[in-house]
């Protein structure tokens, strides 16, 4: 139809492409009238969607054009139509998925027009997205990997093997030859690290974690060891149901202090001294 609407709206199957589309197919050939149904997050303006709109609108173009939009709205049925398919863990009347706190983010492109978030959170019964750097195409892609099932893997460690993300010892003589984790093909490890890699700027417990990482290690280490992480909350949530809170950005860093001094303490007790700490304020820790 050499209409060129891709070229003013980024994606064509959302709320602006898909009403423009679905109005050409109900018969409206005014440009002006398609282009004034754009959502005011559009940045084009209505001239340039004008213009993209000129094109030829011969019947055999609209009649593939119709046969695109159905079967772009069969498949999306069809999707749904499977989620129905899996057992519900948790009564979503009883206890509707709760409200998402990435508030209104902004849907991937080619992301389902479905609401994929209650139904993870009723076939996985617990709400997965909670966790920071995950959000429902995440979870969805995870879980189309490791299934429903986390009986499949005995513990945390279990699982963070299979994924790939801890480190895969070579022990030749009593002696460690490399630390390196093995590579896997696998899109629930690839998805931990996209996660992971979002972490930078997050004001969370993982952020936190990971900026540490990343000052100690370089980058690829710390976000395989906040992939790591995020694997195994993922993995404690998935088998008991729980729901994640995020303990504060200093969470970790507090951690880390706390395992340097018992270090100190345990250290010099070996040496036959006991040590008693001041904080620059002068409080005393034993």
């Amino acid at each position: 139809m050499n209409i060129q609407l891709h070229k003013v709206i980024t994606d064509i199957t959302g709320m602006t492409g898909l009403r423009i589309i679905r109005s050409i197919l109900a018969g409206e050939r005014d440009p002006l009238v398609l282009a004034n149904m754009k959502d005011f997050r559009i940045h084009s303006s209505v001239h340039d969607i004008v213009k993209a709109l000129e094109g030829d609108y011969r019947q055999e173009h609209l009649f593939v054009l119709k046969q695109a939009v159905d079967l772009y709205d069969y498949y999306h049925q069809q999707i749904e139509d499977c989620l129905t398919q899996f057992d519900s863990k948790v009564d979503i009347k009883a206890n509707p998925v709760p409200p998402s706190k990435k508030g209104n983010r902004k849907p991937r492109r080619n992301e389902p027009k479905i609401d994929l978030h209650t139904h993870l959170y009723r076939i996985t019964g617990t709400d997965l997205t909670k966790i920071d750097g995950l959000d429902v195409m995440s979870v969805q892609a995870i879980i189309t990997e490791v299934g429903l099932n986390p009986d499949a893997f005995p513990s945390e460690k279990h699982f963070a093997s299979w994924l790939g993300l801890c480190p895969d010892n070579r022990i030749t003589g009593g002696k460690v030859k490399s630390s390196k984790t093995r590579k896997v093909v696998n899109r629930a490890a690839n998805a931990f690290r996209v996660a992971a890699q979002s972490m930078h700027h997050s004001a969370s417990a993982l952020g936190g974690y990971y900026r540490r990482m990343r000052a100690k290690l370089g980058a690829p280490k710390a976000i395989t060891a906040t992939a790591h992480k995020l694997a195994r909350i993922f993995y404690r949530l998935w088998k008991t149901g729980e729901v994640y809170k995020d303990p504060g950005a200093d969470y970790y860093e507090q951690k880390y202090k706390e395992r340097v001094l018992n270090n100190m303490k345990a250290k010099a007790k070996q040496l036959g001294y006991e040590i008693t700490l001041k904080t620059l304020a002068g409080s005393e820790v034993s």
